[in-house]
């Protein structure tokens, strides 16, 4: 029989469990991580300015639908629509 001064959480309470050394770097998944550092994206394919529009969720949902059935993201098929209601020579 055991007393309430053996519990469990009493016996554990003074232990510190150390997190360990970090693993060594893989060149190769460096490598593979910087790539994307060396690509320069064209400024006029850089998306910086966020536009928040509300839609009723029915809207939503048919966006979504047609967003999958076309292959594409939500946000590419709106940016699709954007320019082509606003194309970028609009006087």
């Amino acid at each position: 029989m055991s007393s309430d001064n053996d519990k469990p959480s009493d016996k554990r309470a003074g232990k510190r469990i150390g997190i360990g050394a970090r693993p060594p770097a893989n060149p190769h998944a460096e490598a593979w991580i910087r790539q994307g550092d060396t690509t320069e994206i064209p400024k006029g394919d850089r998306y910086t300015a966020r536009l928040t529009l509300d839609v009723t969720p029915a809207m939503r949902a048919r966006i979504k639908v047609l967003a999958f059935t076309q292959g594409v993201t939500v946000a590419e098929l709106l940016r699709g629509l954007l320019e082509r209601e606003f194309p970028e020579n609009t006087p």
